[in-house]
């Protein structure tokens, strides 16, 4: 922060006029920690040598006569590339952000280091074969020749907060695994949000708002978990201490990338279903806008062994990519393979109890120390109990100012995932990249235990879909919402057989696919979840699936780029039925004149509507802003409306899963959150209706003006990429949330009209109930046609660099909105036409 001090002074004194030419001097400034593209660079470790071309938009080539160096340069180039973002995901998972950060990530730190991922990475680590354990640490020896070389030279984010990177150790990528582990396998969000809509509205109605599908049964019986439970609205965060720190953290997760999101779709069609006759194969990945991208592609080229994909800076793996004879993919399950657990605790003699079958155990205990940048250190004690650890962990400890107030209460949350003693997680990815053939590939994804995901990979003529992941057998509920914990009513017996997961290959159809959505029907043998993501993207994919006789590469790309909601035909459907049509036009009819005209406007629009939701579109707006002013008018009532704790629990459930949203326009006429409880009278769903759409006129007159001519959705909808120090801003100090904001047109791009929302395949969603800003994107996109000279082409959401004096920080934007793939090629006669003849040599040190 102390550059950005240095500069608040002369922007403030003038202003957007000299921004550009402080970008040009922060550029010379940091020219140095930029990676030369050309020349001789001799560094100790290397047995032989390396070189590294880069395609138009810097994503590297490693070229190496053996894998010891190409591994070793690969570290190399993603320091060169990221090393800010591989620190900060470290610290992250390490719980020492504010380290780095300062208090303002204090309440993070303490919820990861309850977590203990580093000591869950121990175990991962430890486990792995010996031949992995060499490769990582081959892997941490060229990040480290990087950082020996270059230790005066960081980006300006750790040099501005003189923040020096600790070395890099093999373990450290298995601690990155295990932070998107947790992030991409949970409901977490979803559980406490639950507490806190439960606090609101009781049990007996908290069924109302689960995300279950349709199809399926109120979770009543779930929800009667927690009846009799003292959950007074007033004072939840005295009966669960630190319930609110709690929610700030795992927010401040989920603006870093990760918790819970619902991310990714991905399909192939069989060489029956394509031009070719040979396989197809899709994958984009989704992920909050970030600058840079999660994602980082690389390709790796030695005699033994060649891939191209994406990879994460600080794990020496490509995740999602191409070998040369198969390609795989993933998307998010949705499993719900942890469970959070209400305690009964009690202090006695400076000792933590928990009540457990009625007799009270000792809670174990270990104590913390988090250093704060430019504070004094803070203790802190985590207890555990036989479920988990307590994440309210402050209770019974020494407070800090930053930490919550001292409180005494019979409850703690504690959390509860899978074991994972003798998984060999990390060794299956590194074989399923090596595999040769579907069938080959088959037992290294069977092995993928430690992460929930629906993985699709294919070779030329064959390809298959695994669900992976460990599930727990429970006696009772569902996982949907926290359980009591003091007897064994809710208790995990074991595991799910994972003979059992979802699988398919080849199948009739000639065509696979996931989205997020349920991938196994209600009451299937293994509960992998409950809290699936909306249906809409799966029930598009499949719609193109069946319009096209045959499928190539540029249909692919077009089914990437769609934007067509399916939820808008439903939403019609309902408005069409004759039942509820005539009570709406009744409802209509009873509001004053002037709201009587704009619902009857916003109906006939919303009637009309092709359910494009292209960024130019005027109905796309109308049709976005009912969605919005509908929950304001069915649960504002009952919620307490935006800023209050039980409405913004709502909100972020139903960014996750299913929504209780989306679920009362469609159906659900019986549900008591019609009734509008302001109001002397009994409304039912269709005067909720026409007042929505009524608002939804008047929303869009004061955002966009009188003229809908004028009206587009992308002018309410749209695109800002963030840094993680930006994201962060709001939880930091005054000074330095005006150094950010000072820097945001260096830092930050955008913002650009955006069209789609969370049910497009071309996803942007949005907050709804809370803005139209898009959060979630394809962070890369991938397709692989088998039929192709050279089958991969894929592009990133952001650049190759986090380095914004980079020329490549933003330049993957353009290509990401404009549909320009990139070649990453496999024979040696195609490769100067994508990566030149400029190479980096990277030569042995004698």
């Amino acid at each position: 922060m102390r550059l950005y001090r240095r500069l608040l002074p002369l922007l403030a004194g003038f202003g957007p006029v000299l921004l550009a030419g402080c970008q040009s001097t922060l550029d010379q400034q940091y020219r140095a920690s930029l990676p030369p593209e050309q020349g001789t660079a001799r560094i100790k470790g290397l047995m032989e040598g390396s070189s590294v071309r880069r395609n138009r938009l810097g994503m590297p080539l490693i070229e190496s006569s053996n894998v010891h160096d190409a591994l070793f340069t690969l570290g190399y180039v993603h320091a060169s590339d990221r090393i800010s973002q591989m620190a900060g995901l470290r610290l992250t998972a390490e719980g020492r952000l504010s380290e780095l950060a300062g208090p303002a990530t204090l309440e993070l730190d303490q919820l990861m280091r309850s977590l203990g991922l580093r000591q869950r990475a121990a175990t991962l680590y430890r486990q792995a074969s010996p031949r992995l354990r060499q490769q990582f640490e081959v892997y941490a020896a060229g990040v480290n020749a990087w950082l020996y070389r270059n230790a005066k030279n960081l980006p300006i984010d750790l040099a501005s907060a003189g923040y020096r990177p600790e070395y890099w150790k093999g373990e450290d990528s298995a601690l990155l695994f295990c932070l998107l582990e947790f992030a991409l396998g949970v409901n977490l969000q979803e559980e406490i949000a639950s507490l806190r809509l439960a606090s609101q509205v009781g049990s007996e109605r908290l069924g109302w708002l689960l995300p279950i599908y349709p199809d399926e049964p109120i979770p009543h019986n779930e929800a009667a978990k927690l009846a009799g439970l003292k959950l007074d609205s007033q004072k939840l965060d005295g009966q669960l201490p630190a319930l609110g720190s709690l929610e700030n953290s795992t927010r401040q997760l989920a603006d870093l990338h990760m918790l819970g999101v619902a991310a990714s779709n991905n399909w192939a069609f069989s060489g029956q279903r394509t031009r070719s006759g040979k396989t197809l194969l899709a994958n984009d990945t989704h992920l909050p806008l970030a600058m840079p991208s999660l994602w980082n592609f690389v390709h790796l080229r030695t005699p033994q062994y060649q891939v191209a994909g994406v990879s994460v800076a600080g794990i020496p793996a490509v995740v999602a990519g191409f070998n040369g004879k198969l390609a795989w993919s993933m998307t998010m399950v949705m499993g719900d393979s942890q469970d959070l657990f209400l305690e009964q605790t009690r202090e006695r003699n400076g000792q933590l109890e928990y009540l457990a079958n009625g007799q009270w155990q000792p809670a174990r205990q270990r104590e913390e120390t988090f250093f704060i940048k430019g504070q004094a250190p803070v203790r802190m004690k985590v207890w555990e109990t036989r479920h988990g650890p307590l994440l309210n962990a402050a209770l019974g400890t020494r407070k800090h100012m930053l930490q919550p107030l001292e409180t005494h209460s019979q409850y703690g949350l504690a959390l509860q995932r899978p074991d994972i003693a003798g998984d060999r997680t990390l060794d299956a990815f590194i074989e399923l990249s090596l595999a040769q053939s579907v069938d080959q590939a088959h037992d290294a994804v069977r092995r993928i235990q430690a992460i929930d995901l629906n993985l699709l990979y294919a070779d030329a003529e064959h390809m298959a879909w695994q669900v992976t992941g460990r599930y727990p057998n429970r006696r009772s509920g569902r996982g949907l919402i926290p359980s009591p914990g003091w007897n064994d009513d809710y208790a995990w017996d074991g595991y799910a057989d994972d003979a059992l997961y979802p699988f398919d290959q080849d199948p009739a159809s000639g065509w696979l696919g996931t989205a997020n959505q349920r991938s196994a029907p209600a009451g299937y043998g293994v509960q992998l979840s409950a809290s699936w993501f909306y249906p809409e993207r799966s029930e598009r994919i499949a719609e193109l699936a069946q319009s096209r006789s045959k499928q190539d590469a540029a249909s692919m790309i077009a089914m990437q780029y769609d934007q067509q909601t399916p939820f808008a035909r439903k939403l019609q459907q309902m408005l069409w039925d004759k039942r509820l049509s005539s009570a709406l036009q009744q409802a209509i009819d009873q509001l004053p004149a002037t709201d009587a005209s704009r619902a009857r406007q916003a109906l006939a629009r919303l009637k009309g509507f092709d359910g494009r939701l292209d960024s130019h579109s005027a109905d796309a707006a109308v049709y976005s802003a009912f969605l919005q002013t509908s929950m304001q008018q069915i649960f504002a009532d009952e919620l307490g409306g935006s800023g209050s704790p039980a409405w913004q629990a709502l909100v972020e459930a139903g960014n996750l899963s299913y929504s209780a949203q989306a679920d009362h326009l469609l159906g659900r006429e019986d549900s008591p959150f019609w009734d509008d409880t302001r109001t002397p009278q009994q409304e039912d769903k269709a005067i909720i209706l026409a007042r929505s759409l009524a608002a939804s006129m008047h929303l869009l007159e004061e955002r966009l003006g009188s003229d809908s001519s004028q009206w587009q959705w992308g002018k309410l909808h749209s695109y800002h990429w963030r840094t993680d120090g930006q994201k962060l801003a709001h939880w930091m100090g005054a000074g330095q949330q005006l150094g950010l904001k000072a820097l945001d047109g260096y830092l930050g791009r955008g913002p650009f009209p955006a069209g789609g929302d969370h049910s497009t395949l071309n996803a942007s969603s949005w907050h709804w109930g809370q803005d139209f800003d898009s959060w979630l994107i394809p962070a890369m996109r991938m397709v692989v046609d088998f039929g192709a000279d050279e089958p991969l082409m894929a592009h990133n959401s952001s650049g190759q660099s986090g380095n914004p004096a980079s020329r490549h920080y933003a330049d993957g934007i353009d290509a990401w909105m404009n549909r320009q793939y990139q070649s990453f090629p496999f024979q040696a006669r195609n490769l100067d036409t994508a990566y030149g003849s400029q190479r980096l040599s990277l030569q042995p040190q004698p």
